[in-house]
């Protein structure tokens, strides 16, 4: 076994794909520049998008509020008002597909599809916090002017139009009263301010992360840092989201290089690929698919990976699982030496250690940003949500280690990490709430 260590390690450092090869310390400076040049507006791997949304702990009790979540293929609605005990419940939830899954729809109706999700309990509230999962510009009014759709939503005449506007227009065109507010966020910022309050907990500032098929971080920004607007008030302070998939000045490798240059956007979401679950699992084929070239495996072996066309993060979290189980790596392991098995176990180890290591590079640069006064008894919250981070084996665990080695014990800052059940419609709630 030790062996078998030593050719992976080796080989992984040749190509400085080696989780060792990353400098944290270096890594989060280069964050921290990217951060600082997209607020001042200048070129930056990182959009750093102003929301307008401002953290309040003062979450009014018994107040019900309608709340939409839209991402992906599925559309969520429901009506959450929060107790005396400050806890949130939620009501009335429907679940639906999202317009123009199934067919193409035209703008007029998408909206108002949307509109007829909500009319049961549109006269709930005259406030909406609307989660909407799709890259957004978000207006000082705190409304949503859409920039693009995924790949699974096919729709016309939407690009550049206003979310809360037109489903006031849709309302009004299906005999409802047009006259909501709608709040519109992203799911990353309704992870961060699910926690708020969460569990009545204090706590001296708050995180949004999420790694699961993708990834992004938000945290509290003061205005007089966001120096590419001018129209903030310089006293206050709100969330910004990052859009840290996008982050590029980290320390990359020979097969990272070749790996985005393989994808269908290269130069684009570089961070991402390297960490979330619809990357994860390809660059490690091709890593192994290198190895195999270099003469790291036995023929059988080398050749079954050489096969492969794809190879996707669920089956290499089969395989570290059960590495002697019937998953594909597994059994291609077995027409060869244990040796083979152990290699290709190392460097797929290698590569979610590494891609835990970029994780906390992020959530320490996202902590240093935010500025907040952290203690042992008023910890930095970071609400984590994602498949990727809770499922991948070892993944979390690894991530909370540099987490703990860097954040807490070099810099003093506390922090802890929680899972909130139903975030972003909490999250979301919060925001039609409170803002």
């Amino acid at each position: 076994m030790k062996e078998a260590k030593k050719t992976a390690i080796t080989f992984l450092e040749k190509y400085e794909m080696h989780h060792r090869n990353i400098d944290i310390g270096k890594n989060v400076q280069a964050f921290l520049d990217e951060m600082r040049l997209g607020l001042e507006g200048q070129k930056s791997s990182l959009d750093m998008i102003p929301t307008f949304i401002e953290v309040k702990n003062n979450i009014p009790v018994n107040k019900p509020v309608i709340v939409i979540d839209a991402g992906g293929t599925n559309f969520r609605c429901a009506s959450v008002h929060f107790n005396e005990k400050k806890e949130p419940v939620i009501e009335n939830l429907n679940k639906q597909i999202m317009p123009g899954v199934e067919k193409e729809v035209t703008k007029e109706e998408f909206f108002d599809t949307m509109a007829y999700y909500i009319r049961d309990i549109i006269n709930i509230s005259d406030k909406i916090g609307f989660c909407f999962s799709y890259p957004t510009e978000i207006l000082p009014n705190k409304d949503g002017k859409l920039l693009r759709f995924a790949k699974e939503i096919k729709i016309k005449q939407v690009l550049g139009q206003t979310i809360g506007q037109n489903l006031n227009l849709a309302l009004q065109r299906i005999g409802l009263a047009p006259d909501k507010h709608a709040i519109i966020l992203n799911d990353t910022v309704a992870s961060l301010l699910s926690g708020i309050g969460h569990k009545n907990r204090i706590f001296s500032g708050y995180i949004g992360f999420i790694l699961g098929t993708g990834t992004n971080c938000c945290y509290i920004e003061k205005n007089s840092n966001i120096k590419k607007r001018n129209d903030l008030e310089l006293a206050g302070s709100q969330i910004i989201n990052c859009e840290s998939g996008g982050f590029g000045k980290f320390q990359k490798g020979a097969i990272d290089t070749a790996f985005d240059q393989s994808t269908n956007n290269p130069g684009v979401h570089v961070f991402e690929k390297f960490i979330s679950g619809a990357y994860l699992g390809s660059l490690c084929l091709l890593t192994l698919q290198t190895a195999a070239k270099d003469g790291l495996f036995t023929s059988e072996v080398a050749d079954g990976i050489a096969n492969l066309k794809n190879l996707s993060t669920i089956e290499i979290n089969e395989f570290v699982y059960y590495p002697y189980g019937y998953n594909r790596l597994a059994n291609i392991c077995k027409k060869g030496k244990n040796n083979d098995l152990q290699i290709v176990y190392y460097i797929c180890d290698s590569l979610i250690e590494r891609a835990a290591k970029l994780s906390a590079i992020n959530l320490i640069a996202m902590a240093l940003k935010s500025e907040c006064n952290s203690s042992p008894d008023r910890p930095l919250c970071i609400v984590a949500e994602g498949t990727t981070f809770y499922n991948l084996k070892g993944l979390k665990s690894r991530t909370e280690f540099y987490l703990k080695q860097h954040l807490e014990n070099e810099l003093e800052i506390y922090y802890d990490i929680i899972s909130v059940e139903n975030a972003t419609l909490i999250g979301a709630a919060i925001a039609g709430l409170t803002n």
